[in-house]
């Protein structure tokens, strides 16, 4: 069965509509199509394992939100939460019980977290964790790695990934020079160059950040002994280690990246899918560090619509549910089967193709390597397979996200039909890239 569009006719209209009015006719980069070409989707609902766009055609969505809805769209114990939640109000301006039950939920499935302050943002959440490591160290210098994407902060943005990576723009314009001298930028996966790098300037710099598994440069895992380096470099020289789990975090395992791999941050930045869909930020970790935050102590954050009911209801629902035995396990099988299943078909169209896998994130890479652990073998990945890959899934019903550098995301709604709908899908436009390669 074929889910292919018949017009997307209307969401052309409204994309020329938007354009009038919304920079680049998109409120994100990345949604413009820049990375694959063509017009973007406009979309007016989502249903389980699939997106509805304005002009009716369905698509099975393996964008998830970027992330969030782990357990599909609309998911009726969602939906039935922030139901009762809208009775009872959309915000006081004041704390409520259930921000204090995520917090205690988030810091008992994370033993990293002591304590957690929430914030509305995955960007806001990772851009206070540095404030709070500075103000913890007296120290203002700040190590991250190329490829990782940490929110649109101004220090951050240096060899970023994700839509600056997709936009060409991987130093944006209006950032003060003064803000990326106080960032070095480092290779990741290399050890080497971390060791180097503190050997040298190791007690000037606050905070090391990174993505435990980097999802902004599509998807690649740690190689082993990685975290490992990380953790003793930054405990070596006193320096914070803040591992951003917004995309990871409860997406690749209920604990995140962190309990897959054992390691221990001071600080984790949580995003996405503990607001069920609604934008939703946090930051936590060691009770020393978040101490020095107002009221507390001399770091100053706040937020108007830190903590918003509706966010920290569909959370909580969210959480709930995902928390139920065997959970991830089917989410995991689910993800390997599709990707075995990309495979072989990419190996019968003899086009050069692999992939990663972390719990129900995936990467696909259009390269002659088999396995994709750095930078430099992303960026050298064939973009030209990639866009006729991307439009021929579109065209057949599949929405891949619109740039070769993003991950991808499974949800427990995938069901063996919708795995299937896809590698027949897939099947077709392997057949595409490998005939514009002859």
């Amino acid at each position: 069965m074929s889910l292919a569009p018949l017009s997307t006719d209307h969401s052309t209209e409204l994309y020329d509509l938007a354009r009038r009015y919304i920079p680049g006719g998109v409120n994100s980069p990345v949604r413009a199509f820049k990375g694959v070409g063509g017009n973007p989707l406009f979309f007016k609902a989502g249903e389980g394992a699939y997106l509805i766009d304005a002009d009716d055609n369905r698509y099975v969505d393996y964008v998830c939100g970027w992330g969030p809805f782990i357990l599909g769209h609309c998911h009726p114990a969602i939906i039935n939460a922030l139901q009762l939640q809208l009775k009872r109000g959309l915000g006081y301006g004041a704390s409520t019980e259930a921000e204090v039950e995520i917090a205690e939920k988030i810091c008992n499935i994370l033993p990293s977290i002591e304590s957690v302050r929430l914030v509305s943002s995955g960007t806001e959440a990772t851009m206070s964790a540095i404030r709070v490591a500075r103000g913890f160290t007296r120290r203002d210098k700040v190590v991250k790695f190329e490829g990782c994407y940490h929110g649109h902060v101004d220090s951050l943005l240096v060899k970023a990934g994700s839509g600056a990576l997709t936009m060409g723009e991987p130093d944006s314009l209006g950032v003060p020079r003064a803000f990326t001298d106080l960032t070095y930028v480092l290779p990741f996966n290399d050890s080497d160059a971390v060791e180097n790098l503190f050997a040298r300037h190791g007690d000037e710099i606050a905070c090391l950040i990174v993505e435990p598994v980097a999802g902004n440069m599509n998807l690649v895992p740690p190689q082993a002994g990685f975290l490992e380096t990380l953790r003793e470099v930054c405990d070596r020289h006193g320096s914070v280690l803040i591992f951003d789990e917004v995309m990871t975090g409860f997406r690749v395992a209920l604990g995140g990246a962190q309990s897959i791999y054992n390691i221990k941050p001071d600080l984790t930045t949580l995003g996405k899918v503990i607001g069920g869909g609604l934008p939703v930020g946090a930051f936590g970790g060691r009770k020393d560090i978040m101490d020095c935050l107002a009221p507390d102590g001399p770091v100053y954050q706040a937020g108007t619509l830190s903590g918003n009911p509706l966010a920290v209801t569909a959370g909580l629902a969210t959480l709930k549910e995902i928390s139920k035995p065997g959970f991830y396990d089917q989410l995991g099988r689910q993800t390997q089967k599709l990707l075995a299943g990309l495979q072989q078909r990419a190996d019968a169209a003899g086009v050069p193709f692999t992939t990663n896998q972390a719990g129900a994130m995936f990467g696909c890479f259009f390269s002659d390597e088999k396995t994709v652990s750095h930078f430099d073998q992303v960026m050298a990945c064939n973009l030209d397979n990639f866009k006729t890959f991307f439009h021929t899934m579109l065209d057949n019903g599949i929405y891949l996200a619109p740039s070769a550098y993003e991950a991808g995301f499974v949800s427990a709604a995938h069901l063996d039909r919708e795995l299937e709908l896809t590698l027949d899908a897939a099947e077709k436009a392997f057949s595409a890239v490998a005939s514009g390669n002859q």
